[in-house]
């Protein structure tokens, strides 16, 4: 049995908030709920670490509080909460017991579960809203970090050829099945692995994980990318973009933009 962790830190400075779920997301909390005065973060109890958490919450003097939810607990408490989400009129992301949304151009239908990447996090809306400016037209697609598959998905329903989509989490593998289904997806191939290792070459890679994964793996993500390919990056603060953006500058890649949502920012660069 698979039970989960959750822990509420009363916080009510956005911004707080924000630098706090960058720094659980880093610790493997992998879903996060955004309240007024508080934020509540979920963990597998196998990888929960107390010390690791006490450590992150003494820099701001904050508190928490800590509850065991058991597994079969955790679709009915997520699915409670999760509500569709609406990026302009290019796509949403529904769960099957939501009805059609008609006047938007493209549907992501998910299972709501523990994964990471449902959409309502701010770098999620980032990156759908960054895709929607490029063409995916019979490109060879990487999604570093899928989650719930949904960046995936949408990258397949906009017209690619082969989407290769990995993450190093078993839930989130066994979820993005799932959704791939689902969404009736035929060019997506899913694999389970600690870092970006292809022999392939994209013409887009989309990787919305973290600061400390995404730098790791740059060498290799910049290898993997073809002349003129893109290179989609988000998972960031707006701190981090200096960092970000130098180092793939110094390993050959062009900075075309930046934007930003709740202090989080998504960065597109490009290959010569």
């Amino acid at each position: 049995m698979k039970n989960t962790v959750q822990i509420t830190i009363p916080v009510e400075d956005d911004n707080t908030r924000e630098e706090l779920i960058a720094k659980l997301s880093a610790i493997e909390f992998d879903a996060f709920e955004e309240k007024e005065s508080e934020l509540d973060a979920f963990i597998d109890e196998e990888k929960f670490n107390s010390a690791q958490l006490e450590n992150i919450l003494s820099y701001n003097k904050l508190s928490y509080t800590k509850e065991i939810i058991q597994d079969q607990n955790w679709n009915a408490l997520w699915e409670s909460n999760f509500q569709p989400v609406i990026v302009d009129d290019f796509c949403v992301i529904r769960a099957s017991f939501h009805p059609p949304f008609s006047k938007i151009k493209h549907e992501v239908i998910i299972t709501p579960k523990m994964s990471f990447g449902t959409g309502h996090h701010a770098t999620t809306y980032l990156m759908i809203s960054a895709m929607s400016q490029i063409d995916f037209t019979e490109k060879q697609v990487a999604d570093f970090g899928t989650g719930t598959g949904v960046l995936a998905i949408l990258a397949e329903k906009l017209g690619s050829s082969f989407v290769w989509a990995i993450d190093n989490d078993d839930w989130s593998i066994e979820n993005s099945k799932e959704n791939i289904e689902r969404n009736n997806c035929k060019n997506i191939t899913i694999e389970k692995a600690d870092g970006f290792h292809s022999n392939k070459k994209f013409e887009i890679i989309l990787a919305n994980i973290n600061r400390n994964i995404i730098l790791e793996n740059a060498e290799n993500m910049v290898t993997g990318l073809k002349a003129e390919g893109k290179l989609l990056l988000s998972g960031l603060l707006r701190e981090d973009e200096m960092d970000i953006v130098s180092s793939f500058v110094q390993k050959g890649l062009i900075h075309d933009s930046t934007t930003e949502k709740n202090n989080w920012i998504c960065i597109l660069l490009h290959k010569k």
